[in-house]
């Protein structure tokens, strides 16, 4: 949707790459060939590694997608969605709005430099009290919660400040690509099944606690995956559209920079973009159905997976987990879901 932002958090790529990283918006005429796909598919959401309501065109682009036939969804820091842009966003066709935050007090504002939490949760109160008085049920709130391994003791707070506020859906996640070594302690994947239990244990009591209040929390966190278990992006029927056209299996594998390196498990790995077209070129349909791309595809049933995946903490994520379950599995004609940014 947008590789600009107006935050600079400290685990974003879009801060710790700012020297090199190309700011730019997804522009209509992308969209507008993307349609033919967007009918047949389940979820469309307009989001990436930028703030989203900097693109001037965010509200026709959500309309579009809506008038297209399928679901629309943003993620958002809060910071831009004064009165004038909440009500064309109830106008739009939106289905979900998700809020990112990274803890529950003044952490948040010192990870998530540029944001506060005390203006993201009146937003949400807001937007929440302005669906009920015109009688809307969409779009849907949810919050994207970033959880650090140092927010870990925060975290147990949540189904104190967030309940009574409208929000549906609570959505946790663990820091899945690492800049810089300096951030490798905050992500949450280990090899030791015991810590890997006692996390579980740990989120499901918070899930627990928040759910006997009102409020739905899901997780999607795992173990290291085996050969025939599939990324949590789930590349198989979902696939990640830049601003400049370029297909890629997800938002990890298209950043817009060139020449630096990330972190895994403690060993410095250069980057590496990883895309299978551009629908400036070809059809999307096209992308999809090459021989490069199905086999790609493919790899996750194999264990051949591309070294681009094997150096990514969301190969740690053997299943998707949604509030303790596994998810079931959809067809692919039902979830292709084209996200956008960079």
């Amino acid at each position: 949707m947008s590789s600009h932002c107006n935050a600079s958090c400290l685990y974003c790529p879009h801060t710790v790459y700012r020297d090199v990283w190309k700011n730019r918006h997804l522009s209509l005429t992308v969209l507008e060939k993307l349609l033919p796909a967007i009918a047949n598919t389940k979820l469309v959401f307009l989001q990436g590694w930028g703030e989203p309501f900097l693109n001037p065109d965010i509200f026709a682009m959500i309309a579009l997608a809506n008038e297209a036939g399928c679901q629309v969804g943003t993620t958002t820091n809060g910071m831009l969605l004064d009165g004038w842009r909440m009500n064309r966003l109830l106008e739009c066709g939106l289905d979900i709005i998700s809020f990112s935050i990274a803890g529950l007090d003044d952490r948040n504002d010192t990870l998530r430099k540029g944001t506060q939490l005390r203006t993201v949760l009146d937003v949400i109160a807001s937007l929440s009290q302005k669906k009920k008085d015109l009688g809307l049920t969409l779009p849907a709130i949810h919050v994207s919660y970033l959880l650090l391994r140092s927010g870990l003791k925060g975290f147990a707070t949540l189904p104190d400040v967030l309940p009574g506020l409208g929000i549906d859906l609570v959505v946790v996640s663990a820091l899945d690509f690492v800049p810089t070594k300096g951030l490798e302690d905050e992500t949450l994947y280990r090899d030791d099944a015991m810590e890997y239990g006692e996390l579980c244990s740990t989120l499901d009591r918070v899930r627990a606690t928040a759910e006997s209040r009102g409020l739905h929390v899901h997780y999607n966190l795992g173990r290291v995956a085996k050969p025939g278990e599939v990324c949590s992006e789930n590349p198989q029927r979902s696939f990640y559209v830049s601003s400049d056209g370029t297909v890629s299996p997800c938002v990890f594998t298209n950043l817009p920079v060139s020449k630096v390196f990330h972190s895994l498990r403690g060993e410095q790995l250069a980057y590496e973009r990883l895309t299978f077209g551009n629908i400036n070129n070809h059809p999307i349909s096209a992308i999809w159905r090459q021989k490069e791309y199905r086999a790609f595809r493919h790899s996750f049933y194999t264990g051949q997976r591309n070294r681009v995946c094997r150096n990514c903490y969301k190969l740690y994520a053997d299943q998707w987990i949604r509030a303790g379950e596994p998810r079931q599995a959809v067809p692919d004609s039902h979830r292709l879901s084209q996200r956008r940014s960079s």
